[in-house]
Formats: structure tokens, C-alpha cells, sequence
């Protein structure tokens, strides 16, 4: 891909919008960090560790791009995906960043900030490197403008995403067109259909991955709604209790 063409530039925007829905935890982590930071350090600890999740993104998304193109790891990469696009709409949890602990020395709490990065990026490592497509520009332009923004912005986005959760649903979707693009395009699938099946069906399969997520997604979501039939009960009960006592105190009285 070159600059002057406009895919080029889809697939940055694609990688910033995939890495700030996937990023969230990783700025409250580093805020996590380092909130015990005397004032005079605490912006380098932010920048320090914002730099260092930036680089070690780059590391390890080049390095799962590139063995992406090897038979079966581009749909397993793309079941992953699908896993992890249908894990992003599912109802919150229990927040778990409380375990994340605080230092009062800036390089002890950008260490924090680099194994924290490196273990929950998996997500985002899988989600980019389908996109890059072994792009090492791709992937430095793209990482290199969303982790700070995420970082300066960590708050303001976090509050678009609960006002306008569409946002959240619609990254989902584009996670699952990926994982769709991502699956047939594996060199174990060409192999057996040919490059032209693939390019006639590659639409198609994009749109099922999406479809797959958003559907997925939707039922989860309505599996673990609390059923209203229990309270309806229990307040019939109640109801007909409340009316025997009645009944037995009118019969005292009389």
C-alpha cells in the first residue's frame, strides 16, 4: 500500500479506531501507575509509559503480522478475533484495575505500565496486525498517533463510548468484518479454493464475520438480562399473603 492511495489511509483510520475501543484499560492503566507520582514527575511517568506501550506494540504487532503468513494462523488469528469482538459487547463486569499497584519512583511504575501493556494487548495485537497486513509503516503511523491520543484523551473517550455505546457496537462489527477478510484470506484457504474464489467471496465473508459478532453479541446480551417472571411471582405472592391476613383478621373482628 502507498501513501497516495486511499486504502492506505482506511487502514490507519482502522487501526487508530480499533486501538482506542481496545486500549481503554491500557490509559487507566498507566493513570493507575502512576497516581503516586510526586506532581513534578508525574506527566514523564505518563509519557514514559505511553512510549514504551507504543514501542512494544510496534514489536510485537510486526511480529504476529508476519507469521500470519503461515498456513492456518490467519484463521486461527481470525477465530480469535471473533472471540475477542464478541467479548468487547458483552454487559461490564467487576472492575479489576485495583490490582494494578501505584509507585512513587517513575521507572518502577513505567515497568508496571510495560507488563501491564504486554499482557493485556494480545486483543489489540491480533485486531492491528490483521489490518497492517505485515505493514510496518501502516502499523508505526497507526500506534504511534492512537496511544497518546487514548492517554491524553482516556476520559473523554471513555465517556463518548458510554453516552453513544453504537460506537462500541460498530467497532465490534468491523472487528468481525476483519476477522471475516482475515479467515478466508489465510494461505491454507486459498490453497484449496483459488485466488479467484476468494476474491468473489471475500465480500461476502467479511460480512459474515460482522454479522457473526453483532448477532452473537445481541443474544449474549439478552441471555443475561434478568428475567422478570421471578418478581412477577414473588409479588403475587406477596399479594395473595397480604390478602389471607385480611381475610383472618375480618373473621377475628367478627
Amino acid at each position: 500500500m502507498q501513501f497516495d492511495q486511499p486504502i492506505f489511509w482506511l487502514a490507519i483510520l482502522q487501526i487508530i479506531w480499533i486501538n482506542i475501543l481496545l486500549s481503554g484499560d491500557n490509559a487507566v492503566v498507566i493513570a493507575m501507575a502512576c497516581r503516586n507520582l510526586p506532581d513534578r514527575v508525574r506527566n514523564w511517568g505518563i509519557g514514559l509509559g505511553a512510549a514504551v506501550a507504543v514501542l512494544l506494540r510496534i514489536i510485537f504487532t510486526g511480529i504476529v503480522a508476519t507469521i500470519l503468513s503461515l498456513p492456518w494462523l490467519k484463521f486461527a488469528g481470525a477465530v480469535a478475533l471473533l472471540y475477542i469482538a464478541i467479548d468487547l459487547v458483552k454487559p461490564e463486569d467487576s472492575d479489576g484495575h485495583s490490582k494494578i499497584k501505584s509507585h512513587d519512583n517513575l521507572w518502577r511504575a513505567v515497568g508496571t505500565v510495560a507488563v501491564a501493556d504486554i499482557v493485556m494487548s494480545l486483543d489489540n495485537v491480533v485486531a492491528i496486525a490483521a489490518v497492517a497486513k505485515g505493514s510496518w509503516v501502516l502499523l508505526t503511523i497507526g500506534l504511534a498517533i492512537s496511544i497518546p491520543l487514548i492517554v491524553v484523551g482516556a476520559a473523554l473517550i471513555t465517556a463518548l463510548f458510554v453516552r453513544y455505546p453504537i460506537l462500541i457496537w460498530a467497532g465490534a462489527g468491523l472487528l468481525g468484518w476483519i476477522a471475516g477478510e482475515l479467515m478466508i484470506s489465510d494461505p491454507a484457504i486459498v490453497e484449496r479454493l483459488g485466488s479467484a474464489a476468494v476474491a468473489r467471496y471475500d465480500l461476502l465473508a467479511a460480512a459474515a464475520g460482522a454479522a457473526v459478532v453483532l448477532l452473537v453479541g445481541y443474544l449474549r446480551r439478552q441471555m443475561q438480562k434478568p428475567s422478570p417472571a421471578p418478581k412477577r411471582i414473588a409479588k403475587k405472592r406477596s399479594v395473595n399473603i397480604a390478602r389471607k391476613k385480611k381475610v383472618r383478621v375480618r373473621a377475628r373482628r367478627r
